[in-house]
């Protein structure tokens, strides 16, 4: 893998959240050749054997903080778990206004220029949860060889469900026509966060959640829920990236039907886990397994012995664990 050189000059800091970071994390914005970003960084758990780099992105609505549980069991594994809020999410900068700065080509540079400034020289895997999975994918497609491998969370082959279409269309409706934190109010009087999902759950709290939902670039949650009602199909251009694949996600899923997610493992080959007892956020509903079933399959990847190649073509990972494997020509399925 190509080395990147370190900004020169020190990141600058992030305060900590109201709740705690994980232990021996730092919060602080990385600086890119495309502005900088605010992460979460852990670094692998002392003692143990350092085997690379994760970079994870939230999905729609999200935040680096989504994130937080799988931080500490990745690094327990040897994982530098490092998240990041996307252009206009949360703590990272955005135009408030201007749409056309969060097209899908815009934030897959963001992403590549990310990896360029995470500097390592460790095997490099990408993570997206949602719409972070399309943003990946997009990365992938423009240029692969930053990579290891990539994960895609809960996000589907192309559109979301039509259920889910007419949320985010109610969504921008509101954000047209009301301040955001007019709609925060409107989102919480649907009722309580554990009904009402979206914006209104997640990592954090409350206070959490609204602090991000305030920080949260308005043209960026209307260009990218715009996108993810009309995102093409593009599982067979990226399955001719030569990249091992996962697909994970939780039992039940009405963002994209899980049927859909697995039909999608199929196509790419890909290693496919299903977490039992999760949703839509498998890494905040059940970060334990989640955590396992993402470290099992980078460890059974097979090593790099040159530096340079990226592994084999997707799915011809060895098993990740016992009992599991990627899908093959019996498109088995790794339940945890």
């Amino acid at each position: 893998m190509t080395s990147h050189a370190a900004p020169a000059s020190p990141p600058a800091h992030i305060p900590s959240p109201s709740h705690a970071l994980p232990p021996g994390a730092r919060a602080y914005r990385l600086r890119t050749s495309r502005g900088e970003f605010a992460v979460v960084d852990v670094p692998p758990a002392e003692g143990t054997v350092p085997k690379g780099t994760v970079l994870s992105l939230p999905g729609f609505t999200g935040s680096k903080e989504d994130f937080t549980l799988v931080h500490t069991p990745l690094a327990a594994r040897g994982y530098r778990s490092v998240a990041v809020d996307g252009r206009g999410q949360h703590e990272s900068d955005g135009p408030v206004d201007d749409e056309s700065a969060y097209t899908r080509a815009r934030l897959a540079r963001d992403v590549l220029a990310q990896a360029e400034a995470l500097g390592t020289d460790a095997p490099l895997h990408l993570v997206g949860h949602s719409l972070g999975g399309q943003i990946a994918r997009a990365a992938v497609l423009e240029d692969h060889s930053p990579f290891r491998s990539l994960t895609l969370i809960s996000s589907g082959p192309a559109r979301i469900s039509v259920s889910q279409e007419q949320r985010v269309a109610l969504l921008r409706d509101a954000l047209s026509r009301m301040t955001m934190a007019q709609c925060w109010e409107a989102i919480l009087a649907l009722g309580p966060p554990e009904e009402v999902g979206g914006p209104a759950r997640g990592v954090g709290g409350r206070d959490h959640l609204r602090r991000r939902w305030l920080g949260t670039s308005r043209a960026q949650l209307l260009a990218t829920g715009r996108q993810l009602c009309e995102e093409p199909d593009l599982v067979d251009e990226l399955a001719a990236v030569p990249l091992p694949f996962h697909v994970l996600s939780g039992a039940h899923d009405d963002t994209w039907p899980v049927p859909d997610l697995d039909a999608m493992a199929v196509r790419l080959d890909a290693h496919r886990t299903v977490v039992a007892g999760a949703g839509h956020s498998p890494a905040a509903e059940r970060p334990g397994p989640t955590a396992h079933a993402l470290a099992a399959f980078w460890d059974g990847l097979p090593a790099l012995h040159d530096g340079t190649a990226h592994g084999t073509a997707s799915g011809s990972a060895t098993p990740a664990a016992a009992g599991s494997r990627p899908l093959g020509e019996d498109r088995v399925q790794h339940r945890v």
